[in-house]
């Protein structure tokens, strides 16, 4: 197509033309590399878990074609084998040492070839990733193996499947089968891509001591609404945990190896004396800090009225709260969150006064012996960056720190982001018998802080060891711990001799508060051992590789914290163990190669993460993906040769162009949200770009309004704050480009209709028309629904509770707003929290919180209560014999969170609350004689006036619908 000149605007239909035709091209692009088999088989035995990840293809295409094979792990995972089967002929992935796999993988770059295979991928994710050249009919089948011990993790374990293999799949099928001998106490599965009619192909059978989970999605069930794409895209996570007691654990037995778990229930918690060293450099100024604020805030309320705390920030100095630790008292609580409150960020990091200041607190306190007896002494460091005043040596501090606390403290960091070196920390914690977790820079990272403060917030003992008989074991893993939190579980595995005892006792020794004590536990090893014969649920020989991968991971981690004579021990060892059970460590590389000729050969290598290393993460991930001729994430050759392989399509958008749910139509255009262009800015904003052009560049529009009497134009962006874009729209932009604000993006869409709506209403209804703050239906009764608006509220509400429900939803109204600022909703079996804000919803379980951002397909099934979320945001809790509950983020008129009630015929006669007194028995007064819009009722004695008004329905979501409804005003 020929430019035209320049300034010469570009009309609607055009415009839309575009957009159109660029919505088809992705629509009607085929791959050409067709997935017709995708399984996926998780044999968890134990805590062990083994994964199989089989996928077979075919090239349908008349070229040879690339496919390229991903699939997303656990980072604590290792990856045991991969093979390929090509034409029958299978080329397996060699595991080997580090430097001998580098000259491999020398000689490939040096021929021009791709390498390296794994790489990060997000918060707890490795992407896998190979690619083969297909030619035309050929078929491909790709196996990966991966195996991991199960962590766990505030009373549960977690395992986690990435499902998206973008593109429908003609046999899809994953199983998951669980065995623990101990008995599975609670399993529970939470998918963010299920949906209804996708929940028909999940099926979840359990008795004591196993469990299945299977899903096998139709083709149909696999298809989006009206489109041909997949909607499997997310996560699969199932969680459970095992029956426990009060002795010495569970020791199992299989192939003459055992493993000896260990988390008894019903002891005391330990009372702690433990100090926050906040940073507060001029790098945490912003939202780090606010949200370490208020996690801290949050973390300071949960402390047991038996603990001592204080606090310390700092930037170039060290500055306590107190002089001395203080009893966790209401009042001492009240003062230490004004204090965290009022933190302000300037200067410097000096990470090695603030630590010696914290030791010497301790210290101190030991000394006047201030600390309670058999008490457990913490400290906790948040900090997001390098040291850069005082004592800036990474290596001295860590030596200062060491020396300081010279084994009588245990010491935990957290790193904030990616601009501080985790290696540093990890070494000061491990050092002085603590962790070191990473706090993704994200809306969540409150949650973040707060969970990790949940691991360490009850010790319940000390100086554990283990013991076991010198003429029935050896090869014992790592056998001694500081520290046992509550819901978390110490692991020690070991190998049985030759000539072991019948029976395998064990003394597990450990410290209560005020006394030492004692479990005793034994096994035996004929009945152990034939428990694990069930070849369904188990794996062969899974013990001693748990055994190798237990031992591997205690050696990588003391290689951190030891000397460089010990490191050089450490490291040979756990190098010949990953070599011998065939496992990708840091220490260990797998060649995957052709035979030579083919020239052909790449590299997979465990990614170490260091600083700064993902900065931009891609969060999502598949659990199969390929890349194919023609579609957005293709590599195709130039011909049957297969040369010149290129990549076509990266420059189009990820996911889908369309909205996910319909918008209203104007003059039969369809308004996109987020990315509408107020009329009068058009000739502004694009004077002088000709947008007609074949390389015209390609521009997302944000959310922007024009004000009409000063004709200035405003960006609404994410945190809230605008921008005025109409002076860089007329001074920074040369004719015929975009202004900056603009550039780059993916897609372009102009509405130049001149009776466009402002921002913020519904061009469907009046504007006149509000959604009340909440419409309740109100069954068996004379009227069936009403309307209610809250004009007086004071502090937290409590909307409804029903003791025989086991459910109560509280509420926070601003009056001046007209919204809710938050709900809550608690369910006491399962116990069960959901608070949702307007930013996200966040789920609280066994002192565990996972954070929903609206929106997002979320499908949770938890013993008792069901959890859906679809694209609309609308989440519900579902049971059969409960009122359902649903929360929805209203972004209509009168926008703010919104509270739905359904199946309320199943509240009981205890139900009450501001809301919950309308389920009770109402009486209903007759129409006014004056004025038939008007009618009183009365409720527990209580008389309201109603009023006859229209309303917008909200609870099918935006726009809404007219409805006439009785309302009143609370």
């Amino acid at each position: 197509m020929k430019p035209s000149a320049p300034g010469r605007p570009w009309g609607l239909v055009q415009v839309l033309f575009l957009l159109l035709a660029a919505l088809h091209t992705a629509a009607a692009q085929k791959n050409g590399i067709n997935i017709y088999s995708l399984s996926v088989d998780s044999k968890v035995s134990s805590r062990f878990a083994h994964t199989v990840v089989t996928s077979r293809v075919v090239n349908r295409a008349s070229v040879t074609q690339e496919a390229t094979f991903q699939v997303e792990l656990p980072k604590r995972a290792f990856i045991t084998n991969f093979s390929m089967v090509i034409g029958g002929v299978t080329y397996p992935g060699n595991i080997k040492e580090k430097a001998a796999a580098q000259e491999q993988y020398s000689a490939a770059v040096a021929r021009g070839e791709s390498a390296g295979l794994v790489k990060a991928s997000g918060r707890k994710t490795e992407q896998f990733q190979v690619s083969v050249s297909v030619a035309p009919a050929a078929k491909v089948t790709f196996e990966l193996v991966y195996e991991e011990l199960l962590k766990r993790y505030l009373g549960a374990y977690e395992l986690l499947l990435k499902v998206q293999p973008q593109q429908l799949v003609k046999h899809l099928q994953m199983d998951i089968h669980i065995f623990e001998p101990q008995g599975i106490s609670f399993l529970e599965t939470e998918s963010t891509f299920m949906t209804n009619e996708l929940a028909d192909a999940l099926t979840v059978s359990q008795n004591k001591t196993k469990a299945h989970i299977q899903f096998k999605p139709t083709l149909s069930q696999q298809m989006s609404p009206g489109q041909q794409d997949t909607v499997l895209d997310g996560n699969f996570i199932v969680r459970y945990d095992v029956h426990r007691t009060l002795s010495g654990g569970s020791i199992q037995i299989e192939s003459g190896y055992f493993v000896h778990y260990f988390a008894p229930e019903g002891l005391p918690t330990i009372p702690k004396n433990v100090i926050f060293v906040i940073d507060k450099s001029g790098s945490m100024r912003g939202r780090k800090i606010e949200q370490t604020q208020e996690a801290l805030i949050k973390i300071l309320d949960d402390l047991s009225p038996n603990d001592q705390f204080n606090l310390i920030s700092f930037s170039g100095e060290a500055a306590q709260w107190k002089p001395l630790l203080v009893p966790a008292s209401a009042e001492n609580v009240n003062q230490a969150r004004s204090y965290a409150a009022s933190i302000q960020t300037q200067g410097g990091t000096n990470i090695n006064d603030a630590m010696l200041l914290a030791v010497q607190l301790l210290d101190s306190a030991n000394q006047k012996e201030l600390l309670p007896e058999g008490s457990v002494s913490l400290i906790i460091l948040l900090t997001d960056g390098d040291p850069t005043m005082g004592e800036t040596n990474p290596a001295r501090i860590q030596k200062n720190v060491k020396e300081a606390i010279d084994g009588q403290y245990s010491l935990f960091c957290l790193g904030f982001g990616f601009d501080v070196s985790l290696a540093f920390l990890e070494k000061l914690a491990l050092d002085n018998g603590g962790l070191t977790r990473r706090i993704y820079e994200d809306s969540d990272s409150t949650l973040q802080l707060q969970d990790f403060y949940q691991e360490v917030a009850n010790p319940l003992l000390t100086a554990v060891t283990f013991e076991y008989p010198s003429n029935a074991v050896e090869e014992v893993s790592r056998d001694n711990f500081r520290l046992l939190f509550k819901g978390s579980e110490i692991v020690v595995a070991g190998k049985l001799r030759d000539q072991s005892p019948d029976v395998l006792s064990a003394k597990v020794r450990g410290q209560l508060r005020m006394q030492n004590i004692t479990f005793q536990t034994e096994s035996s090893v004929a009945e152990q051992e034939n428990e694990f014969q069930n070849p369904k649920y188990i794996f062969h020989s899974f013990m001693e590789r748990l055994w190798a991968y237990l031992t591997i991971q205690q050696l990588l981690e003391q290689m951190i914290s030891a000397s460089d004579a010990e490191k050089q021990a450490l490291e040979t060892r756990a190098l010949s163990l990953s070599l011998h059970y065939s496992f990708v460590t840091p220490l260990t590389s797998m060649v995957v190669t052709k035979p030579e000729g083919k020239e052909w050969s790449e590299v997979a290598e465990k990614p170490v993460e260091t600083k700064n290393k993902h900065k931009n993460l891609y969060l999502g991930g598949p659990l199969s993906r390929f890349r194919t001729a023609g579609g957005r994430r293709s590599r195709i050759t130039a011909g049957p040769s297969g040369k010149s392989p290129s990549d076509l399509g990266r420059a189009r958008p990820q996911g889908p162009l369309s909205p996910p749910h319909p918008y209203p139509l104007m003059a039969g255009k369809s308004l996109l949200p987020d990315m509408l262009l107020a009329p009068s800015i058009l000739d502004e904003v694009f004077l002088g770009v000709d947008l007609r052009a074949e390389d015209a560049p390609q521009a997302r529009v944000p959310a922007v309004a024009s004000d009409p009497v000063t004709r200035r134009i405003w960006e609404r962006k994410a945190s809230g704050s605008s921008t005025d874009l109409s002076q860089s729209a007329k001074t920074a932009s040369p004719p015929g480009q975009l202004p900056a604000s603009l550039r780059p993006g993916p897609l372009l869409v102009l509405v130049s209709q001149p009776a466009l709506p402002t921002l913020g209403t519904t061009a469907a209804v009046p504007a006149a028309i509000q959604a009340p703050a909440v419409i309740l239906m109100l069954p068996r009764q004379s009227v069936d629904r009403l309307c209610v608006d809250i004009k007086h509220s004071q502090g937290p509400m409590n909307l409804l509770s029903d003791p025989d429900q086991g459910v109560e939803v509280t509420a926070q109204y601003e009056t001046e707003k007209a919204r809710f600022s938050w709900i809550e909703v608690t369910f006491k079996n399962p116990q069960l929290q959901v608070r949702a804000i307007p930013e996200h919803v966040v789920v609280t379980r066994n002192r565990r919180n996972s954070a929903y951002k609206w929106k997002e397909t979320l499908f949770s099934v938890i013993p008792g209560v069901k959890l859906t979320m679809d694209k609309a945001g609308l989440l519900l809790f579902s049971s059969p014999d409960r009122v359902t509950i649903g929360l929805l983020p209203w972004d209509g008129p009168g926008e703010g969170l919104r509270l739905l009630l359904r199946d309320t015929h199943r509240f009981s006669s205890r139900v009450g609350g501001t809301l919950g007194q309308f389920y009770q028995d109402v009486l209903w007064g007759p129409p006014a004689a004056a004025d038939d819009s008007k009618r009183m009722l009365r409720v527990q004695g209580l008389e309201y006036s109603a009023t006859r008004l229209l309303k917008l329905d909200y609870q099918e979501g935006s726009p809404g619908t007219e409805i006439s409804c009785w309302s009143v005003e609370l």
